[in-house]
């Protein structure tokens, strides 16, 4: 009976070390910031537990118009990461032959730099007398007070290229997976190019897309150093909010609030979006 029964525990021995972890620095301080979230008092006096669910209300009634900025540049730099991972997914798993694997490094060089330390760089990229606006300027092709930085176009360019990687992989992974069988059929069927792309290439590759758009939503809407370095004050995400609240203000019942809505609102329309596009529609789509 010794040999069964350690076999059927050999699973759950396995999971243990990740389960603990998980439980240590992920579930309680969850839980310890839901207790926090309805707290009230300040850092001189202590918080006590008063079960304040009006932290919540004014939370949102106060920052909503950076939880929809953080929605709407994060939709925005999502769609951007869409449009330009897709076709560098696609080249690198059609097309890259034995150097995909360089290919893939290749994009993921600059990530192995601070996230930081990018994000001032692209400032940098960016600034009025820079590489890329200070030539066009000198040759009169943008006007004398063009001007990026401190702008939401800003923001979402570097929300972008920060997360473009969460995108590209995905993406690959399930271009990588589709069956070539199936492409030569459909072009032995005298589909066009468009067609076996349209009608073959693109439904199998939804699961990916799927997934990066999951992958970088999420944490585009809570980021908060694009905002800090990129944009000004007209461009603040709620990230910046939870930030300023915690380290700058000390309301600490406040901040754990706001990022309980946050994750409320985020919870919210991945619910939706999967509802919409439909994993069980993908994975039908990817059957076909």
């Amino acid at each position: 009976m010794a040999g069964p029964t350690r076999r059927g525990a050999a699973p759950y021995l396995l999971v243990l070390p990740a389960g603990l972890w998980m439980l240590v620095f992920f579930a309680v301080p969850l839980v310890l910031m839901v207790s926090l979230s309805l707290q009230t008092g300040n850092l001189v006096d202590g918080f006590r537990q008063t079960f304040h669910w009006q932290n919540y209300t004014d939370g949102l009634a106060a920052y909503g118009d950076k939880f929809a900025r953080s929605l709407w540049y994060g939709l925005l730099a999502t769609l951007a990461c869409v449009a330009l991972a897709y076709p560098a997914a696609y080249w690198i798993a059609t097309r890259g032959g034995r150097r995909k694997s360089t290919y893939l490094f290749l994009l993921l060089v600059p990530y192995f730099v601070s996230f930081v330390l990018r994000t001032v760089a692209w400032k940098l990229v960016l600034t009025d007398n820079g590489p890329v606006l200070g030539p066009l300027r000198d040759r009169g092709l943008l006007p004398a007070d063009a001007h990026v930085l401190d702008t939401g176009f800003a923001v979402v360019s570097g929300l972008t290229y920060n997360y473009l990687p969460f995108m590209v992989l995905p993406i690959y992974v399930a271009l990588e997976r589709i069956d070539r069988r199936l492409v030569e059929a459909a072009r032995d069927l005298y589909a066009s190019r468009f067609q076996v792309f349209r009608r073959v290439v693109l439904p199998l590759s939804l699961p990916g897309v799927f997934a990066g758009v999951v992958m970088t939503f999420v944490p585009i809407c809570s980021d908060y150093v694009n905002a800090e370095v990129l944009g000004g004050p007209h461009n603040t995400m709620i990230g910046n909010v939870i930030q300023s609240e915690y380290f700058h203000n000390s309301a600490y019942p406040l901040a754990s609030a706001l990022s309980f809505t946050l994750m409320a609102i985020l919870l919210v329309v991945v619910f939706v979006y999967a509802r919409a596009l439909g994993t069980r529609d993908v994975l039908e789509a990817a059957r076909r």
